[in-house]
């Protein structure tokens, strides 16, 4: 077996989460996802496609209607996004990692702004390349980039930008003007970058659009940028294992070969679905962001009110993320917020070794009692 692969670290996350599973006396808010189901309409599309016999193979990228379909979503948001940039994925897991696998040879320089979601670095060192973390800084809660600090860790000899914003788990989230100089700056030293942009619709602060800054909104068509999207968070669907990249139109048929090689093509029932959830997104994720923001807005308070804490306002994502004055250990702290208050929270050092003290909390709750509840235990857990 590869070395890099035996040298892969397992997941903080999951290994919090496989304490406390199964466990009824356990509020879970370890994993990204909100516990609200998906939308009947959407789950009712696979249904009759699985009725109608749609279980053969499907175009490596993706059928013709949903490529449409995410073409005209995508073009609403941020200009013209024609089909012949998007691929559909298994997952938007498995749209990061096609992505490296596009991109990235072994020995290739990759830059990662971090904390981020452990499997994005990862992706790049599964591919064998060297990782150059830059980290945003944390000041009274709040995480921001030192944006010369990247450029300059930006040179000719970085074959990749990986950069998620809104991120997950700080909420932090790339200003239209950062965006500008990154990409400016990436032209010159032919840099690709790939943007996961996931989070772009769970975004709470006012926009023209709707939804968070994206680089297609700044970016030409056949610029060194390839974009993840998933179906998972803004749509309900994180079990449907559904996402999208947007590409140049150059990378899109060397694009379907790498899918047909990882996972020949996304199942038609899932994409009929997606179509569906495309058709009637203005029922589902005007919603879905409202509701979050008043999650965001109930939890957020109430842990600032508790001594030790510090944590600021995420502008988008799912996550309130957060530091406990005194503690150091985010692994060990997870643990025994497990064990000792009844409380699934994910380890800061998940994200990355800067992180070492936070946790992040998923607020994607459907019932806010839930959110108050996990406050108080933790609370009286702090207060012990």
């Amino acid at each position: 077996m590869r070395q890099t692969v035996l040298d892969l670290e397992e997941s903080k996350i999951r290994e919090v989460a496989n304490a406390g599973m199964g466990r009824a006396d356990v509020l879970p808010f370890w994993f990204g996802e909100s516990d609200e189901v998906t939308p009947d309409f959407i789950r009712q599309a696979a249904i009759a496609s699985l009725q109608n016999g749609e279980t053969f193979y499907a175009h490596n990228l993706g059928l013709p209607e949903l490529r449409e379909a995410i073409s005209a979503y995508a073009s609403k948001l941020h200009g013209p996004v024609g089909t012949d940039r998007i691929a559909v994925t298994s997952g938007g897991v498995n749209a990061l990692m096609l992505a490296c696998q596009a991109v990235v040879d072994a020995g290739d320089e990759v830059v990662a702004v971090t904390p981020v979601w452990p499997n994005l670095p990862a992706q790049a060192l599964i591919m064998g390349a060297k990782l150059k973390r830059v980290s945003l800084t944390p000041k009274d809660g709040a995480w921001t980039l030192d944006l010369q600090k990247l450029l300059d860790a930006i040179t000719p000899a970085t074959r990749l930008l990986i950069v998620n914003a809104p991120n997950n788990p700080t909420g932090w989230t790339l200003s239209r003007d950062e965006q500008q100089a990154i990409l400016a700056h990436c032209r010159r030293t032919g840099t690709w970058i790939l943007a996961d942009e996931v989070y772009e619709r769970l975004y709470y602060e006012p926009t023209a659009q709707g939804c968070a800054p994206s680089f297609l909104d700044v970016a030409a068509p056949d610029d060194r940028l390839v974009v993840a999207h998933s179906f998972s968070k803004s749509f309900l669907m994180t079990g449907w294992r559904l996402g999208w990249l947007v590409m140049p139109p150059a990378m899109t048929h060397h694009m379907g070969k790498l899918i047909e090689f990882n996972t020949s093509c996304a199942s038609v029932f899932t994409q009929r679905a997606a179509v569906e959830a495309m058709r009637r997104t203005d029922e589902v994720t005007p919603r879905v962001v409202a509701h979050l923001k008043h999650c965001r807005d109930t939890l957020v308070p109430l842990l600032q009110a508790i001594p030790r804490v510090e944590l600021a306002p995420a502008k988008g994502g799912m996550y309130a993320f957060f530091k406990l004055d005194g503690f150091d250990d985010s692994l060990a702290l997870a643990k025994r917020l497990v064990a000792e208050a009844g409380i699934g929270l994910a380890p800061g050092n998940a994200f990355a070794p800067e992180a070492q003290g936070w946790l992040r909390w998923c607020f994607a709750s459907k019932d806010l009692a839930r959110l108050r509840q996990g406050v108080d235990r933790l609370a009286t857990w702090l207060a012990r």
